[in-house]
Order: structure tokens, then C-alpha cells, then sequence
């Protein structure tokens, strides 16, 4: 289905996503003409960073989508809590889902959240929180850039744990919902590379997970006809000759392949979250309150989110 409207979260209400959000509104990149968008926040809050970043556009109030225009700002207005943000992001979280839940031709962009007064230990991260909220049973991280994307078996897992929560199943439910992401949205048969878990993909153990869980997981793949590689030794992978040859990089652990993505390409790159009944994004970073209102942030996180809409 083609994706008709942007809903976008204001999520956090201290955080620098407004301030990058409106650095992309004043550019002369801004082309999403063909799209609607509404934000889901509190007007005041969104109208004082607006004048802050000199923003002039009015915002148009709504009280439901079906009222929402093409070439202004919609908002879906969200009563702020000032002693406790939790409250306000819940409240928008639950205001969105409601909305994507009756509109299939919306997709879901939210700021970013401070996991530790949001989710307070719950969930280990918002994939983890949607997937709760919609009854989505196998969730999958994708940060996304055009040259290449990167994908984590096991998301903001202390790295204690990673090894007994790698699994051949996973494996395979993770890269199906991938490759069928590619197939179906970006009318891309995808080539995916799969990283060990050992260094140089070996262990001096009897037998590594190697040999256990991936190596098979590459071979049930394979009979599927996914285009599929590996597992490759990840300190060497991400060289330029051999991340060219490839869409999408699956590792074993989140800071295995975020960490290379990120001195590659910055914050040119979004957080998709698949395998739930809507396409969820956000930036790649968090709200960065140390950066709050000095109007210094970097916005090519929501440039690169912004073209991503354009092409689904």
C-alpha cells in the first residue's frame, strides 16, 4: 500500500527532534508535498520551538486525521504533563496507535524517548514497546541508509547475554521479515551478509554458535532462495570492498554493526522497526538533551527519513 501520510511524534518533549525537524521544514529540501503530515504533540510546546528556530508556517489544529490537508502542518494536540514526560509520551504513543490502527496508509515517525524514564526497565527499547502494544511477535530492527543498512539479532541487550539469545530460528524469522521488507516496499531483491559471534568466527570451544545456530540459519535461508552470505568475521567486514557487494548487514549484537554504521555515515541513517502492522521510524540517536536548545544538532537523520517516505 502506498503510504499516503506521515504521522509524526513529538515524543519527548525535552529533546532536540523539533529543532531538527524544523531545520528540515525551512530547508529547500522540504518535497513532501505529496504526502500529509500531522504532528501528534502538544501545540504550544511544538509552536514555542517554532519560533525559537524563526519556523513561520502556521500549524493547523485537527481533532481527527480525516480532517488533515496536503501543504500545511497538521497537529494532533497532546496535553503536556511538565512533572512527568512519561505521561505525555504515553498519551502519544496511544493517540498514534489508535490512528494507525484505522488508517493503513499512514506511517508512524517518532522522536526519540529517554528509555530510562520512558520504559523504566520494561522493555529494552521502543521496538521492544511496539511490538508489546500491537501483539507483534517478531520485531525487527533495521537501521536503514541507502548505500547499505544494518540489522542486530538481539537489539539493547547487556552483552552478557547476547550468546544464549542468538538462535537459529530468530535468525531465520529476523532476515525473512527483512528480505520481504525489501521485496515488497523497495521492489529490491535484497543481498544480505551475516556476521559471527566469535572474533574471526571461531572459539575455542568445542563447538562455537557458530557452527551451532548461524551457520545452519544460512543454510535454511538459502533453500528459500534469500540471497544470503556468510557468517562473516565482522572485524574485517565492513571494509569498503566488502560492504559495496551488500544491501543489508545482519549481526549478532546492536554495537557490532551500529557502531561501524555510524563512524561510515554519522547520523545519515533512520531506526525502521518491521514486523509490526505499520512501518515505525525514528532517528538514529536518541533526544540528546545536552544539545537542547542550542540549535547546533545535526538534522540529517530526519533528511534521510524524509527521503525514505518519498520512496515508499
Amino acid at each position: 500500500m502506498t503510504i499516503n501520510h506521515v504521522l509524526i511524534l513529538i515524543s519527548e518533549p525535552k529533546s532536540i527532534f523539533l529543532e531538527i525537524l524544523f531545520k528540515y521544514f525551512n530547508s529547500s529540501k522540504h518535497r513532501l508535498v505529496n504526502k500529509k503530515i500531522t504532528l501528534v504533540g502538544n501545540l504550544n510546546l511544538i509552536q514555542n520551538e517554532a519560533k525559537t528556530l524563526n519556523f513561520k508556517k502556521k500549524f493547523t489544529k485537527i481533532l481527527n486525521l480525516k480532517d488533515a490537508k496536503k501543504n500545511q502542518i497538521n497537529v494532533i494536540n497532546i496535553e503536556l504533563n511538565k512533572k512527568n514526560s512519561s505521561t505525555y509520551i504515553s498519551k502519544g504513543f496511544y493517540q498514534s496507535l489508535s490512528i494507525l490502527k484505522e488508517n493503513k496508509d499512514t506511517i508512524l515517525f517518532n522522536g526519540p524517548v529517554n528509555k530510562k524514564t520512558f520504559l523504566k526497565k520494561k522493555y529494552l527499547g521502543v521496538t521492544e514497546y511496539l511490538a508489546n502494544q500491537t501483539n507483534s511477535k517478531y520485531p525487527v530492527m533495521l537501521i536503514y541508509n541507502d548505500k547499505i543498512s544494518v540489522s542486530p539479532i538481539t537489539t539493547h541487550l547487556p552483552i552478557k547475554h547476547v550468546a544464549k539469545n542468538i538462535n537459529k530460528k530468530k535468525i531465520i524469522q529476523n532476515i525473512d521479515v527483512i528480505n520481504n521488507f525489501y521485496q515488497t516496499k523497495l521492489k529490491k531483491k535484497p543481498k544480505i551478509a551475516i556476521l559471527g559471534l566469535n572474533p574471526h568466527c571461531e572459539t575455542i570451544e568445542i563447538k562455537s554458535e557458530e557452527d551451532k545456530e548461524i551457520i545452519p540459519a544460512v543454510k535454511v535461508l538459502k533453500n528459500k532462495k534469500i540471497d544470503v552470505y556468510g557468517p562473516f568475521s565482522a572485524d574485517t567486514f565492513f571494509l569498503k570492498k566488502n560492504i559495496n557487494k551488500f544491501d543489508v548487514v545482519v549481526g549478532m549484537y546492536h554495537d557490532q554493526v551500529l557502531t561501524p554504521l555510524k563512524t561510515l555515515f554519522n547520523f545519515n541513517a533512520i531506526n525502521i522497526t518491521l514486523g509490526l502492522p505499520f512501518i515505525r521510524v525514528s532517528p538514529d540517536h536518541g533526544p540528546n538533551v545536552e544539545m537542547y536548545g542550542k540549535k547546533k544538532s545535526d538534522p540529517s537523520s530526519i533528511f534521510c527519513a524524509m527521503k525514505f517516505f518519498n520512496i515508499i
